[in-house]
């Protein structure tokens, strides 16, 4: 199929970034390739079950915008980029109104207004869902829909299970990228690349990304010579299921219990049965993601079960509000708790927390663009600032959305060439019309030193004796798992992060992250922008000696004393018995 666009627009990915850039820039007359690694629904936009944040035109009794930024500056940690936050959360209602013209359908309450629920960390309710708690999964469908449509009419040409290998690079400038597909190498030429590739919850022994999640588009960026930012701050979720069934967690599908419940009233208890939560932050089920999942594994430390689980009491929620009330408000989650063996109106869900959400990437400015000319970023692989040093609940849908769109609204802007963030105006749509969009058989034209890692380089180490991943364990995906989740996890230390540094730098001989061969197998490609991505995060960690937000260093003095005061104050509680079986 031929598209054809005055401009061309190569965009890697099919979340909602990618999916809502791709219709933006089509409707608006640019040429359109969109390329997706699996299928279109194989994002972590798919499995999203929160929602979407937004203030809009008739908020909630009492909520505000300035609520929504303020609340937003607060889970950051005080290490928000204020603009972005406030470009975010000023312009959301606009892009909600974009998804409802694609055909996105949100909840309604019963007075026919949207439904707005409560998460954590919110100051009032502004969360909207569609389909309950498959939010994520709604919008995508809808978005699926409306590209289908589109790449029907030939103004989007669709790439599926199509494994991104390189950016082209000529000038200094990105004008395409490379990607094996159905057995051979293809380039796709742009006048840009927009990557809105998700996030490296694949770097963790359990996390609640998709098997896609595998660092590709940041591993694209920085061989491409792109400057990262805040690559420590990785966000766990802190209520993923357990299986209690036989099984490892790479053997299954991955279960995000959403903050949502919690917002309903459901509460965390340990195998006493005790709730514990209140006693590490006033706000207790309730207080930001990382502030939960680190007194979760604070909690089972010590407990003496490290590696252990905590339950998720949703028996209260159905009790307060009468039968069926869970299964009418969280029917997926219902569904798939039953799918697990598991009834959890009746009985406790073991939860621990699972590798969610990186709110570092490849820095961008406020119009998507990163340090590289010609390549745009939104979405988890990119860091606007937005999340600073710990995301808000059902942000990270909002600034896929927000940052899309200005990313295309920026390339619109651009002509042939970069211009300032203050030269980029709102989106205009126009028929789609132009020049035909080519693709040629073959490997990319690189500008030399694009498999530098520039002015950060990721140095090689000999292996630490008897470390996790030295010389006494080959290179393995399940391997570099492991060593991430035990030492550059929820707790972190520097003897850690050092010991998984050397690890990291022993399998890098053998595995070379940083030149990756166009015609390489998939499954090897994606062990190499793991390992860099591995790499990368495990140089900011150890860079950044204190603790913040998401970043949990135990050996940050401030830190450790708050730690010896909980302890005592847990010592001196009185024990609850066990509950239930």
């Amino acid at each position: 199929m031929t598209v054809t666009g005055s401009r061309r627009l190569v965009v890697v990915g099919s979340g909602i970034a990618g999916l809502y850039a791709a219709l933006l820039a089509a409707d608006a007359g640019v040429g359109v390739v969109l390329l997706t690694k699996g299928a279109l629904a194989d994002s972590n936009t798919w499995y999203a079950q929160g929602g979407i944040s937004a203030v809009l035109d008739a908020p909630a009794p009492g909520d505000t915008v300035a609520a929504h930024i303020a609340d937003t500056l607060k889970a950051g940690a005080g290490h928000c980029n204020e603009e972005a936050v406030r470009l975010l959360c000023i312009e959301a209602r606009r892009d909600i109104a974009g998804l409802e013209r694609f055909g996105v359908r949100f909840d309604m309450d019963d007075d026919g207004g949207p439904a707005l629920g409560l998460e954590a960390a919110h100051s009032a309710p502004r969360i909207l869902h569609a389909g309950g708690d498959a939010t994520g999964a709604g919008v995508a469908a809808a978005l699926i829909r409306a590209v289908l449509a589109r790449h029907a009419s030939g103004t989007i040409q669709l790439f599926s299970h199509a494994h991104a290998t390189a950016l082209v690079q000529t000038g200094g400038r990105v004008t395409g990228v490379t990607f094996r597909h159905d057995g051979g190498t293809v380039t796709a030429a742009g006048d840009a690349v927009l990557l809105a590739t998700g996030g490296a919850g694949r770097l963790f022994a359990q996390t609640t990304n998709p098997a896609v999640a595998t660092a590709d588009g940041l591993a694209l960026g920085r061989r491409a010579g792109a400057a990262v930012a805040d690559l420590e701050f990785f966000q766990f979720h802190p209520t993923c299921l357990v299986h209690p069934a036989p099984g490892s967690g790479a053997e299954r599908e991955p279960l995000l219990i959403s903050e949502a419940v919690r917002g309903e009233g459901a509460t965390l208890v340990d195998a006493r049965g005790e709730r514990f939560m209140p006693g590490y932050h006033p706000d207790g089920e309730l207080a930001p993601r990382d502030v939960v999942s680190r007194s979760i594994a604070l909690h089972l430390a010590k407990l003496g079960d490290p590696n252990g689980h905590v339950y998720l009491d949703a028996r209260v929620v159905e009790a307060r509000h009468g039968k069926g009330y869970l299964a009418g408000r969280f029917p997926t989650l219902t569904a798939r708790t039953r799918e697990a063996g598991i009834d959890w109106t009746r009985e406790l869900v073991p939860v621990a927390p699972a590798a969610h959400y990186w709110m570092g990437g490849l820095s961008t400015d406020l119009n998507g663009r990163t340090s590289v000319p010609g390549l745009y970023a939104a979405g988890e692989v990119a860091c606007t600032g937005v999340h600073g040093a710990n995301r808000l609940a059902s942000n990270s849908l909002l600034e896929g959305l927000v940052f899309g769109r200005r990313a295309v609204e920026s390339f619109l802007a651009s002509g042939s060439g970069w211009v300032s963030s203050d030269a980029v105006p709102p989106l205009a749509v126009s028929a789609a019309s132009g020049l035909p969009l080519t693709l040629a058989s073959g490997t990319p034209s690189v500008d030399d030193g694009q498999s530098s890692l520039g002015a950060w380089p990721v140095k090689q180490h000999a292996p630490a004796p008897g470390a996790v991943g030295s010389v006494n364990e080959p290179f393995s995906r399940d391997a570099l798992r492991r060593l991430m989740t035990a030492k550059a996890g929820v707790l972190r230390n520097g003897v850690l992060l050092r010991e998984a540094e050397a690890a990291l730098g022993d399998w890098a001989v053998v595995v070379r992250p940083e030149v990756v061969p166009v015609d390489g197998d998939p499954r090897e490609l994606e062990d190499a922008n793991l390992l860099l991505a591995a790499q990368l995060l495990v140089r900011a960690a150890l860079e950044r000696r204190e603790s913040l937000g998401a970043h949990y260093r135990s050996d940050d003095a401030v830190d450790a004393a708050v730690i010896e005061q909980l302890e005592e104050s847990y010592r001196m509680r009185p024990k609850a018995s066990l509950v239930h079986e």
